[in-house]
């Protein structure tokens, strides 16, 4: 158990619908972790601890996950980052990737604000226009 201080893998915790994501700690650390979405957080909910988020960290040791497992999963959640798509993509070839609906969300709402936004400025400028106009003519606004 000299890697407990690196990863933990419960291989037989492993299910066909995972999660994958990343967790800084109270002490600062970042570790990897994934579970198995139908432990729903109790017992048997953990396959897997890695340190860190480097993809190439993670995948060696998820790759000592028995390969007729790790295809046997049929789904991973994870959110947008490029290196937890890398691991689903390199560790678990037949499963179907999702990105969570936290993050998708967040994508759509943020481009929703910058486009009210833009549309407010807009606004504010023709009125500031139709002021000016109006000023001009000596017509109230």
């Amino acid at each position: 158990m000299d890697h407990a201080q690196d990863w933990l893998l419960f291989e037989d915790n492993i299910g066909e619908n995972l999660s994958i994501d990343e967790t800084c700690l109270s002490s600062g650390e970042v570790y990897t972790f994934l579970t198995n979405k139908a432990g729903k957080g109790r017992k048997g909910t953990l396959v897997a601890v890695v340190k860190g988020t480097k993809a190439e960290d993670v995948i060696q040791v998820l790759k000592k996950i028995n390969l007729s497992k790790r295809k046997a999963v049929k789904e991973i959640t994870l959110d947008l980052s490029s290196s937890m798509m890398r691991i689903a993509r390199s560790v678990f070839p037949k499963a179907l990737i999702t990105n969570d609906r936290f993050h998708v969300q967040k994508l759509y709402y943020d481009a929703l604000d910058d486009m009210r936004i833009a549309y407010r400025w807009m606004a504010r400028d023709k009125e500031n226009e139709e002021i000016k106009e109006a000023k001009s003519k000596g017509k109230e606004y």
